[in-house]
């Protein structure tokens, strides 16, 4: 199948392509720049010079393609929305997969599938409506699909890294937020670029989230960062006013308690995370 991509040169995007071309898709790439376009290409993608912003690019691109699967990071709703219509648009009854994230649930009060209700921090309070608009398609003939990745891990850690293990580096200590009892739903990197290549099969209108069935507390993750970075046991607690502070508006997603199933993605798609351990993953730091 041919796939139009954004956000290639990106953390999930990288594993994406990577397993994209391993399943024997052949992969357009939106690519930014020439490092962006750069990476991509070596990953065996083909570079489509633009941005975001580029709603022609992401029209006739999407046009050319069989599926569209949407990794970038929009800096608004209106910049997502305008972006994921450019390409519905393109890509017509082909599938329109499109990212969220479990973040838009808040505090989920125990274990809950893609039906709980929604009670997201101010970060993501914007996804509704775009999410809303997407998969209104599938009522005019398009195929859209959602995909919700929980809080990702494996190879760089991104988010982890960039608020947890670095910060602990230079204060000798990793943080966590509160009392750190909270849990993370977690995923691999690697899994969740699975899961966008299992939902280029899903049924019109579907939503999935991308985690890995597995979900330490903040606590225990922030103390396997810590043995990561040579701080064995050094973690310190802080409030959330001191998380916001230090992190910005992110820290009252970190500070969210959610606990969710990939049983939907499993029983529909045939997807099954394969990286069950996260806290021995985030230890060694890969």
């Amino acid at each position: 199948m041919k796939i139009f991509l954004t956000g290639g040169s990106g953390y999930i995007g990288r594993a994406t392509i990577s397993a994209l071309v391993r399943h024997g898709h052949t992969v357009e790439a939106l690519a930014r720049t020439d490092r962006a376009a750069e990476t991509v290409g070596a990953l065996g993608a083909t570079p489509v010079r633009g941005g975001l912003g580029d709603l022609g690019v992401l029209n006739a691109a999407a046009a050319r393609a069989e599926a569209v699967v949407h990794l970038a990071q929009a800096e608004t709703g209106d910049e997502d929305l305008a972006a994921a219509s450019a390409m519905q648009d393109g890509i017509g009854t082909g599938t329109y997969v499109h990212t969220g994230g479990t973040w838009v649930y808040g505090d989920t009060g125990g274990v809950v599938d893609e039906t709980a209700p929604w009670h997201p921090p101010a970060l993501v309070a914007w996804r509704k409506p775009v999410e809303d608009a997407v998969l209104q398609r599938a009522q005019h003939g398009g195929r859209p699909v959602v995909v919700r990745p929980g809080l990702l891990y494996g190879r760089e850690n991104r988010l982890i890294d960039i608020f947890y293990a670095t910060p602990g580096r230079e204060a000798g200590a990793v943080p966590y937020i509160g009392d750190g009892a909270n849990r993370w739903a977690l995923v691999h990197v690697d899994d969740l670029a699975e899961l966008y290549v299992a939902a280029l099969k899903a049924r019109p209108g579907s939503v999935y989230v991308g985690v890995g069935g597995v979900n330490p507390t903040a606590r225990e993750c922030a103390l396997a960062v810590a043995r990561s970075v040579g701080l064995e046991g050094k973690v310190a607690s802080i409030t959330l006013e001191q998380a916001r502070a230090q992190m910005g508006p992110i820290a009252d997603a970190f500070a969210l308690d959610q606990q969710l199933t990939p049983a939907r993605a499993e029983a529909e798609l045939g997807w099954t995370p394969t990286h069950t351990d996260p806290l021995a993953v985030l230890a060694v730091g890969e």
